[in-house]
């Protein structure tokens, strides 16, 4: 069983070997495997990968030259990706943007990191950042959210600045059930293009995020809402999902041409068989969801346990069945 990794890992890290490797010629591919964290024979394999990459023709004079006989690798015919990335100006533009995205969310505590990043950004894209006679910059950026977030966000944050409680009716999507619960809010931050209000959950006693688009009612209360000490903000990392305390955790097997679900659902694990097989581990607050994937992936995924959710899948499947091949009355 080897260690699954999604192709975007695999990508960042042969654009950064190559330069390093044509830059540490001869180096020892024990050295290499130490330097990217990885085992020899995850080198090996990245190296007959670069082998067969190159410039559009692929001609032998086309492609990427490796070699590692003796235990020394040496990478050749690739001049073009040889130095280091560098920021073209559209790219700092791309990041002056995101950065002022960021900055306007209030979704980043440390304002200063995000000016002195800016600040850096603008002086190395030169005219394309920098303020204008007037004060004005030449980049700026309004995050826009329909009438009924920016009530909702303005009525979240002066509940956060008056430190009050508030009443949700919220839409758990993964049931299509409404639920009635009463937060402390903690703070509000903009992902991936949504706005969530992350928050001391007093039903589920735990920390929580909740999307604005899918609370259906919103009251604030004059109860005190300053969060306990337990209530600890989460790690905004990729993506905003976090295993509940309560979750099952589902264990699934993958065929290959399945292999897709361990970059589009958020996973505990992920392990690859020799056979190309993926053993992919899940965190479902209602295991019905996982039950309905299954079914729909028709054979090429199928549930190893818990052994109760074995039985949903089949009893699901085996009662489709026998509608299908009932006779008609």
């Amino acid at each position: 069983m080897v260690t699954f990794e999604s192709a975007t890992d695999r990508l960042g890290r042969l654009l950064t070997m190559v330069p390093w490797l044509m830059n540490n010629q001869g180096i020892d591919i024990t050295e290499a495997a130490s330097t990217f964290g990885v085992s020899t024979d995850q080198v090996v394999e990245d190296l007959q990968l670069l082998f067969v990459c190159g410039t559009p023709g692929h001609l032998p004079d086309d492609l990427i030259e490796a070699s590692w006989e003796g235990g020394k690798v040496y990478v050749g015919n690739a001049e073009t990706i040889a130095t280091p990335l560098r920021l073209g100006r559209d790219e700092a533009l791309a990041l002056i943007v995101a950065l002022r995205a960021l900055a306007s969310s209030g979704a980043w505590d440390d304002a200063g990191a995000i000016e002195r990043a800016l600040a850096k950004l603008e002086t190395a894209s030169g005219d394309a950042g920098a303020q204008g006679p007037s004060g004005t910059r030449s980049v700026s950026v309004r995050i826009d959210s329909d009438t009924g977030q920016q009530e909702l966000l303005a009525r979240i944050r002066a509940a956060l600045a008056e430190r009050r409680r508030l009443h949700l009716r919220y839409l758990v999507q993964a049931r299509d059930e409404a639920t009635e619960r009463d937060v402390d809010p903690m703070r509000v931050l903009s992902v991936d293009g949504r706005w969530y209000l992350e928050a001391w959950c007093h039903r589920a006693r735990d920390t929580r995020l909740f999307r604005l688009d899918r609370i259906e009612v919103l009251d604030v209360l004059e109860a005190d809402g300053t969060p306990p000490p337990e209530a600890v903000p989460r790690d905004i990392g990729p993506g905003v999902f976090r295993p509940g305390r309560s979750d099952t955790l589902v264990t699934l097997q993958a065929k290959p041409e399945a292999s897709w679900i361990a970059e589009q659902f958020p996973v505990e694990s992920v392990a690859q068989h020799d056979d190309g097989t993926l053993r992919v581990q899940i965190s479902a607050s209602d295991p019905r969801w996982v039950v309905r994937l299954v079914w729909r992936l028709g054979g090429a995924v199928r549930v190893l346990e818990p052994a109760y959710v074995v039985d949903l899948v089949r009893s699901g499947a085996r009662s489709a069945l026998e509608s299908e091949t009932r006779p008609p009355e």
